[in-house]
């Protein structure tokens, strides 16, 4: 089955998201996996890792404004 187009913004994809995200910090996993992550960036992956984000990075258009504390939402 196809995905239909919901416009701007995918309200269904943000459903699925908050609800996995929730299920996640109610798993008891957020500790554990945050060592593992620490771990990662001191380890044999930590190059690979920096190198990915900085690839990722050069496609950014830079951070929102909004973000940054730059402007306020209502400006």
């Amino acid at each position: 089955m196809g995905q239909r187009n919901e416009g701007e913004g995918n309200k269904t994809a943000a459903r699925e998201y908050n609800r996995e995200t929730t299920k996640f910090t109610k798993s008891g996993q957020v500790e554990s996996k945050a060592r593992e992550a620490k771990q990662a960036m001191q380890g044999r992956e930590a190059d690979e890792m920096r190198e990915a984000e900085r690839k990722g990075k050069s496609h950014s258009h830079g951070e929102d404004r909004l973000l940054k504390g730059g402007a306020h939402k209502g400006a």
